[in-house]
């Protein structure tokens, strides 16, 4: 039983940590932006970020809009479906009312 046991816990201690590397990542996001939308759009990820404040990015979000909204800022951006959650918390951790400036 106790082989059992531990063997369960060991389990649940490596599902958890897979579980928190597929979570998205606001740094993963920025390189994102930087490598495939900043020459499509033509401005700075602040400047994207910045038009419109986080509760409007959470509503987007949760609308499933956020590719869509991103097309209307830079017109002609095709956004892949796996970067849309990474861009997301880009887009909400330097929204315009977060006080925060991200550096690209």
């Amino acid at each position: 039983m106790t082989k059992f046991t531990k063997l369960a816990l060991a389990a649940l201690l490596g599902l958890a940590v897979f579980s928190t590397t597929a979570s998205a990542d606001v740094k993963k996001g920025q390189k994102l932006y930087m490598k495939k939308m900043k020459a499509v759009c033509g401005f700075t990820g602040a400047k994207f970020a910045a038009k419109h404040t986080q509760d409007e990015w959470e509503a987007i979000k949760g609308a499933g809009k956020f590719a869509e909204e991103a097309a209307k800022i830079c017109p002609g951006l095709k956004l892949k479906p796996k970067y849309i959650n990474d861009i997301y918390d880009f887009s909400y951790e330097y929204a315009s009312d977060s006080g925060n400036v991200p550096s690209c």
